[in-house]
Order: structure tokens, then sequence, then C-alpha cells
């Protein structure tokens, strides 16, 4: 079920993306739900109980829906062109990260960390970076070694009260941290993706100790 899930995804994904309406979607919803849809929930369930164990923590497993929220925006096309999966470890912390698995038409991403921080875990990872963000930095190179980065910092400037010359500023103008890549997924896809979590989870975990401690 799983090994042409990529391939299979990017087809339809590219013919959805040259006829993205409804009369179209419509029609192609069998070939949607078969191969998309159901190998993706598949997926979601397989991989739950091996991210379970890496995270050592109970996990949700989500399908984001087809369907786009044109209301407020300009782009009125009616389907995302993409497939995207998530799984969150329930942390019992102040914030859970998530991870992160992703089709579209160029390729496959994977990712994880916390997209935004709340205030409580803001503050914290701010005075984190102040004190200690060698860790920190320790901590992403270990991903950033292995192909994955960062989403760029939301800030342009270093926020007060750190001075603009912070030797941490990069880390301080994050308002959220990600870090996503594309790995190689060839093979057997939930053995590949857990290895790929694997790669990226002490970003995760990082963030959980700083959601889990409040930093004096």
């Amino acid at each position: 079920m799983f090994s042409t899930l990529i391939a299979d995804a990017q087809t339809f994904l590219r013919s959805l993306a040259q006829n993205n309406t409804r009369d179209w979607f419509s029609a192609n919803k069998p070939r949607y739900e078969s191969a998309l849809r159901d190998p993706a929930l598949a997926l979601l369930e397989d991989m739950a109980p091996r991210l379970a164990a890496l995270t050592d923590c109970p996990v949700t497993p989500k399908l984001f829906r087809p369907y786009r929220d044109v209301r407020f925006s300009k782009d009125k096309t009616p389907y995302k062109i993409h497939l995207h999966m998530m799984w969150t470890p329930a942390t019992r912390t102040r914030q859970d990260p998530a991870l992160f698995f992703g089709i579209d038409p160029a390729g496959v991403t994977v990712a994880t960390g916390m997209p935004e921080f709340t205030k409580p875990v803001l503050d914290d990872w701010r005075k984190m970076a102040d004190l200690d963000g060698a860790y920190l930095e320790d901590k992403i190179r270990a991903a950033t070694d292995k192909g994955y980065a960062p989403w760029a910092p939301a800030l342009k400037r270093v926020p007060a009260p750190y001075g603009k010359d912070h030797p941490h500023g990069d880390l301080l103008r994050h308002k959220g941290l990600v870090l996503a890549g594309s790995p190689d997924l060839s093979g057997n896809l939930p053995d590949r993706l857990t290895a790929a979590f694997a790669d990226i989870w002490p970003v995760a975990d990082m963030l959980i100790g700083v959601a889990e401690t409040p930093t004096l």
C-alpha cells in the first residue's frame, strides 16, 4: 500500500495543479481516495506506534483535508496541491511539537518543531537562547548536518531587551522553530520515514525541554 504512495500522490497532484476545479476533483475523487487518502491514513496508523516508541509519548495522527480555506485569499483555487500528514506526541508540557510528512509535485518534506511558540514558551525560548544559546545551536546543528534546515526567523531584528549584536541573535529572532528537509525515502517508506524522524527528533526533544521547565 505504501510502495507507490509518493509517486501516485505526485502524479495526482500534478494533474490537480493543472485542473484545480471542483468539477475535476469530483470526477477524480475515487482516485484521490484510493491512491492518496487511504494509503496516507494507513501510513499514519502504521507510523503511530513507531513514533510513540521514538518519542516515548502517545502519538495522535492527522491527515490534512485537501480543501483550501479561500475566504480571505486572493487565490480562489479550491484544493491544496500537496498531501500533508502529521503526528503529535502528547508530551504533557506546555506545548507539544509535531512530526510532519508532506508530499507535493516536486518532492517530499519531513519536518519537526513548533511553528509558533505560545507566549510562555516564547518567553522561555528567549531566556534559554540568552543563557545557553550554544546548547540550542548544538542540537540544531546535529539536524542541519543531516540535511535539514530551520525555517527563516519571523523577526528581522533581535527583540528587546536583547542587543542587536547578541551572539545568539538568530535564535532570538525566532518566534517558533521548525526544521525541514527532503530525505531519500526510497525503499520501505515506514522504515525510511522512521529513520528520518529519528534524525530530527533531538530538535523536538530540545523544544520539549524548553516547554517543560520554565527558565529562571
